[in-house]
């Protein structure tokens, strides 16, 4: 369910006996898990009011608003309640690395990122590899036309694949297809992401004029 200030009373804070509810924290394209924290019903009110999620510290028995030493804000997206109302979902757009360690995010195991986040960091690691140890640094080092070149390809044989009904030869091809946009817009400091903004972008119903 969607939170906002006109309806955040449905969340339930006395399910907690110390009225502090889980609040994990979700890049909103990706869909990667950048933190969790605890909410109470000021810190909710505030992270609303705010648009950046900010957590109840045990710690430091106070409100916390991420990033208030660092300038590593989280800027809030949306905020979303599960089915009983007693743990919140904040998707928000990290403003520089969301962990104290200086990682992406807190859960920075490979085995906790999303698989295309996955692919786009070990793209990117490879950019400035050795021609000879990777295709993928290969292709970063005979240039974007090339990489641009197979977007081409593979989109025929997407294309192909499709129109033959060969559903097996469609799901490989079109893997190729997308592994070779991710280097061409990794090669124009560019990710999945920025396409995803885009398309988000397109989906938002156009304002109307009052």
């Amino acid at each position: 369910m969607l939170i906002t200030p006109a309806n955040q009373a449905v969340v339930n804070f006395s399910k907690a006996a110390d009225g502090l509810l889980p609040a994990m924290v979700q890049h909103p394209l990706s869909g990667e898990v950048l933190m969790q924290g605890y909410m109470n019903s000021e810190a909710l009110a505030h992270t609303l009011s705010h648009q950046r999620v900010t957590f109840f510290s045990r710690s430091k028995q106070r409100l916390w608003t991420k990033g208030e030493s660092s300038e590593h804000f989280l800027q809030v997206v949306s905020v979303h309640t599960d089915c009983d109302q007693d743990s919140l979902l904040i998707r928000a757009l990290p403003l520089g690395p969301t962990c104290h360690l200086g990682s992406r995010s807190c859960f920075s195991d490979e085995h906790s990122t999303p698989m295309l986040q996955t692919l786009m960091d070990t793209i990117s690691s490879r950019r400035n590899a050795d021609p000879s140890s990777s295709y993928t640094a290969s292709l970063f080092a005979a240039g974007i036309k090339r990489a641009a070149q197979k977007v081409g390809e593979e989109g025929v044989e997407v294309a192909l694949a499709a129109t033959a009904g060969d559903n097996h030869e469609l799901l490989n091809e079109s893997a190729d297809l997308l592994y070779h946009l991710l280097v061409v817009l990794a090669a124009r400091d560019l990710s999945l992401n920025d396409v995803l903004a885009v398309l988000q972008k397109r989906h938002q119903p156009a304002s109307t004029s009052s």
